[in-house]
């Protein structure tokens, strides 16, 4: 393929969906990442598009939402790992929030085996997936659907999570930076994931790499709220995204780290069980070291947990 039939078809990709990963860049055109890299640099030499941490985006600072058809199919690698450690946050009887997206949705298909549990969610995508669960009770909050991501928004969704108490929040969004915290496109979708973070003791962040050091025109998490971040592994080239990481590390936020290529699809067979790995980050923290986190399960102050849990159900 020519230059220009490249950067032609990435130019169209780039306006389909308003942001696409390098690595999916070059999936689509055949070619690898560098050169992918220097045709995305020549179209934002033209002003076409933006470059951002590891993908391009549509020109003008702010992406855009993209809607769910063109989500499902971007960074699908990543999010599985994302889903698979993200589970081993979640303790049998529980009682969470998981909000809308597509790596919440592979998330919540990995919740169906957790017994007890107790999901609220303002998504009919994650609903779908916990449907079947037996052993899992699904809570929809009221609201409007809004047809593009299958999340119920508005006052409805706002005021059913009114007086809610859960132990931890799952969101996921269009964006996220150390200076900003989690954001998203769209102002109803961010203003229920507020009131999702507002019922939750603790918030989870679910987002690949491309998302880091990504700003959208709404904030729905600040950084100092944010308890733990799940992420995968950055391509060893892209120097912003460890950047972004280490700023939200520094700044008391617990990265998790998602190893790709040992994950699941998601069935009735979990992930093997590893020793996880810590590698340590300067800068100060809220609480300990700052770490990086690389495992498929975490199973830190479990005990403490199941106490802080039960603690909340009484209130």
């Amino acid at each position: 393929m020519f230059a220009a039939e490249r950067r032609q078809l990435i130019l169209e990709m780039v306006r389909a969906n308003g942001a696409v990963s390098l690595r999916e860049l070059a999936r689509v055109v055949q070619t690898s990442e560098v050169t992918v890299r220097r045709d995305v640099r020549a179209l934002e030499a033209e002003g076409l598009l933006d470059r951002r941490h590891g993908g391009a985006v549509l020109p003008g600072g702010f992406t855009r939402e993209s809607g769910f058809p063109q989500k499902s199919h971007l960074a699908t690698a990543e999010k599985t790992a994302i889903a698979d450690l993200a589970a081993n946050f979640v303790e049998e009887g529980e009682a969470i929030v998981v909000g809308a997206g597509t790596t919440t949705q592979e998330l919540a298909r990995r919740l169906a085996r957790v017994p007890g549990l107790t999901v609220v969610t303002n998504s009919l995508l994650v609903a779908q997936a916990l449907a079947h669960a037996n052993r899992v009770e699904v809570v929809m909050t009221g609201g409007t659907l809004r047809g593009s991501n299958y999340a119920l928004v508005g006052s409805g969704a706002e005021q059913s999570l009114q007086g809610l108490r859960v132990s931890r929040a799952f969101l996921s969004g269009s964006g996220l930076t150390a200076e900003r915290g989690l954001s998203t496109s769209n102002m109803l979708s961010a203003s229920v994931d507020r009131a999702l973070v507002q019922a939750a003791a603790e918030v989870v962040v679910l987002a690949d790499h491309t998302k880091l050091g990504t700003d959208t025109m709404f904030q729905t998490v600040p950084t100092d709220l944010i308890t733990r971040l799940v992420t995968d592994e950055p391509p060893a080239h892209d120097d912003r995204a460890a950047t972004e990481l280490q700023a939200l590390a520094d700044q008391g936020v617990q990265i998790a780290v998602a190893p790709t290529g040992t994950t699941t699809s998601g069935g009735e067979n979990p992930p093997p069980r590893q020793q996880r790995r810590d590698v340590p980050l300067p800068g100060p923290r809220r609480q300990g070291p700052a770490t990086l986190r690389s495992a498929v399960t975490v199973t830190e102050h479990q005990g403490n947990e199941r106490a802080r849990v039960a603690d909340l159900r009484r209130r």
